[in-house]
């Protein structure tokens, strides 16, 4: 078996490149990954490729098998699936989930990776991760049956949001983009669709996925009285100015925040990450959600591909990276 594998590296800030990456010998909790797929996670992967995260977030950016460190050389990403070559007998050839940067094979312990459920194909289950944040961001949304829900964002995670809460009985959720092409993705999932100008006033939630802060500013004026919005989104190094001067504070409105990194405080108690990586695996059952995957490349295409990503608008959601 060969112990080296390659590994895609933000070699410096906008630049990105395929570098030989050697494999340590396992051990006996260890098991050996070969990787199928993983998915570029595009809104923090891309401040990450431009050297936006900034110095006070070094340490809690960290992802989870990330090597370097910011700005650059940097290893980093958290979206892998592969098939177990060597490892616990009853995982052997199995495909897992593993937050893993984007890497041919690696060695991870045994007990970090998340055999994917019966059901969930392989080149789907890149989504895991965005999908985890999603849930972690519903529950601080708390949102109830009936609710008007609002999420500002059509990126993966902001789809990924609409899609949970539609299915809460009674809530009645819309999707808001200044793209109107992704009323088509809205539509696959069975989540109304509004540009900025047409959207709806008054919801008693809203969720922001935009990563803009003019959407933060339009959460504003759609939120209703004594409403909360939900800031999802991460703007690296950027300044997000508000418009707090006008009927904010006369309709008490609550902006809190909402982070992966640690589960939901009303959750807190009785579950822990694993728990909740397993609720996401399980959800991604449904093939509907493959509309959120809209593009693929080759392993050797990810410095392009990321060039390509972190520069240009377009309808790209989530992005997957093929490795055979």
């Amino acid at each position: 078996m060969p112990d080296t594998a390659r590994a895609f590296w933000v070699a410096a800030p906008g630049r990105g490149e395929i570098r030989d990456e050697p494999l340590p010998e396992p051990g006996p909790g260890d098991m050996v990954v070969q990787a199928a797929f993983s998915g570029v996670s595009r809104g923090t992967e891309a401040l990450v490729f431009g050297g936006h995260v900034p110095p006070s977030e070094w340490d809690r950016m960290r992802a989870p098998f990330q090597s370097g460190d910011f700005p650059a050389p940097v290893k980093y990403g958290y979206c892998s699936v592969g098939r177990v070559e060597q490892g616990p007998q009853d995982l052997q050839g199995r495909y897992v989930f593993v937050l893993y940067p984007h890497q041919t094979r690696y060695i991870v312990p045994a007990s970090v990776a998340h055999p994917l459920p019966d059901g969930v194909p392989p080149a789907r289950a890149v989504l895991a991760a965005n999908l985890e944040t999603a849930i972690n961001g519903v529950w601080d949304a708390r949102p109830h049956v009936g609710d008007r829900v609002t999420v500002i964002g059509a990126g993966t995670v902001g789809c990924l949001v609409a899609w949970l809460v539609s299915r809460i009985p009674g809530c009645e959720v819309e999707l808001v983009d200044i793209n109107p092409h992704r009323a088509a993705v809205a539509r696959a999932l069975g989540v109304p669709f509004a540009e900025p100008g047409s959207a709806t006033r008054d919801a008693d939630i809203v969720i922001h996925a935009s990563g803009a802060p003019a959407g933060l500013s339009l959460a504003l004026e759609l939120a209703g009285v004594e409403a909360t919005i939900v800031e999802m989104s991460w703007f690296g190094d950027r300044t997000a100015s508000l418009p707090l001067g006008g009927a904010f504070h006369a309709r008490r409105l609550t902006i809190t925040s909402s982070q992966v990194g640690r589960v939901a405080p009303m959750q807190r108690a009785r579950w822990d990450t694993r728990r909740r990586m397993q609720l996401a695996l399980s959800m991604l059952r449904d093939p509907v959600l493959d509309t959120l995957i809209t593009g693929e490349s080759a392993f050797d295409a990810l410095p392009a591909v990321m060039a390509d990503l972190a520069t240009a608008s377009g309808d790209t959601l989530c992005h997957r990276i093929r490795y055979a």
